[in-house]
């Protein structure tokens, strides 16, 4: 079993900037890709971004492309989204997923396992 534990939400004023970290334990990241996935009240829960195992691909949403960056560092179990240059409609519940695949995923239906998710508010 994977638990997977998210933070670094907040309120930030638009063009601002946060980081997201999902920290995984149960079991060696190794061979995992992560996704990051958002819900904005009232809507379904859609994907941002993911990278492979390794780290050298990853794959972004349109709407968040140039502005959010997905990293990870697999000796600390930790995935990261930096997300810069924000606006409201960046607001939701951020989650972080994982699945035992090195083939990146976009759909939520693809990922066993979810954080519990962190709340991203940006103010106008």
């Amino acid at each position: 079993q994977v638990q997977l534990v998210e933070s670094g939400g907040g309120l930030v004023q638009a063009g601002g900037s946060l980081r997201l970290s999902c920290a995984a334990s149960g079991r060696t990241f190794s061979g995992y890709t992560m996704g990051w996935f958002r819900q904005a009240p009232g809507k379904e829960r859609e994907f941002v971004a993911c990278i492979s195992w390794s780290g050298g691909s990853t794959y972004y949403a349109d709407s968040v492309k140039g502005r959010f960056t997905i990293s990870r560092d697999n000796a600390k179990n930790t995935v990261y989204l930096q997300m810069n240059s924000l606006k409201p409609e960046d607001t939701a519940v951020y989650y972080c997923a994982t699945k035992y695949s090195d083939r990146l995923g976009y759909f939520p239906h693809e990922y066993p396992y979810w954080g519990q998710g962190t709340q991203v508010t940006v103010s106008s």
